[in-house]
């Protein structure tokens, strides 16, 4: 029998809690995890810039498709855009052929500091010009952007650092803003792989296993076409089904598990470019593979340490 003075052990389970969440965002972290976030984040940043270069004009000109009626209707009312003030045909090229310099320089890690912040807001900008053009891989690489603004990526593989050794400067030590970076890539890329997994187990077709057909039927340009292989073998596409929502559970929770992380982690270098050709998104799984880089961690888990 408890007496009168005697509490429950809860403090002791509030603190362990408390420990573990400072650990996870508050422990110091070395730069090269992060560092190849941003080379290969960047590179699918220039890819999807890149590719409005042809209809520039056509969607964002002054008298292009997308008029401010329609973004009007689109865009949230809290959004904003540096494009909305290039309201001239030669000030729309500038912007963006300025705002792909960013892009460039955040990849090959110059000004890193000041960069990855430019590049973050640049690229939302684009998004927020022509909301009802963006796609996955848009918002995935835009979710990358803003944990590189938040971390020292420049710290490893970069101009950055090639100058400060030239300088004869030390190497930085781990960074507790790298940490709260890859802690935010972690938390990401799991909440994305759970709410594809929640949203796809409400779909009658991911539950009988055709959703893989369907994935690959509605792909307007497949980088292979599974249709046929799909049809003439119904086992084969039930397993694809079943093995994505089930990959995309493991992954969401392993993420959590230092044991399951260590597998978790190099299957996702695999599985999320393969998704996205299965789904005719490939940037989207190359988007998604450059998130899952981000967990990984050298050595034993941070949480241990």
């Amino acid at each position: 029998m408890k007496g009168r003075g005697q509490r429950p052990a809860t403090p002791a389970l509030a603190d362990e809690i408390g420990a573990t969440w400072m650990r996870y965002w508050f422990t110091p972290a070395g730069p090269w995890p992060l560092a190849l976030v941003r080379i290969l984040g960047g590179l699918l940043a220039l890819a999807l810039w890149g590719s409005y270069a042809w209809d520039l004009e056509t969607w964002f000109g002054p008298h292009g498709m997308i008029s401010p009626a329609l973004l009007d209707a689109w865009r949230s009312p809290y959004a904003v855009s540096l494009f909305d003030g290039t309201t001239t045909a030669a000030g729309l090229p500038v912007a963006y052929g300025l705002g792909g310099l960013v892009l460039l320089a955040l990849t090959i890690g110059l000004a890193t500091p000041v960069t990855t912040v430019a590049g973050a807001v640049v690229f939302a900008s684009l998004l927020h010009r022509g909301p009802m053009l963006v796609g996955p891989a848009d918002d995935a690489v835009a979710v990358i952007l803003w944990c590189l603004a938040i971390g020292r990526s420049g710290d490893a593989f970069s101009v950055d650092r090639w100058l400060a050794r030239w300088l004869g400067r030390p190497a930085p030590a781990p960074s507790v803003r790298t940490g709260i970076a890859l802690g935010l890539v972690r938390v990401h890329a799991a909440v994305i792989a759970g709410a594809a997994a929640l949203a796809q187990l409400g779909g009658g077709v991911w539950w009988n296993g055709t959703a893989a057909w369907w994935l690959a039927a509605r792909a307007d340009s497949p980088l292979v076409d599974l249709t046929g292989v799909f049809l003439q073998s119904e086992y084969l596409m039930n397993l694809v089904t079943h093995a994505i929502v089930i990959f995309e559970i493991a992954f969401a929770a392993g993420l959590w598990i230092p044991a399951a992380r260590r597998v978790i982690v190099p299957a996702g270098l695999v599985a999320w470019p393969l998704i996205g050709v299965i789904a005719g998104e490939p940037s989207w799984g190359l988007a998604m593979a450059v998130l899952t880089l981000g967990c990984v961690v050298p050595g034993e888990s941070r949480e241990s340490r």
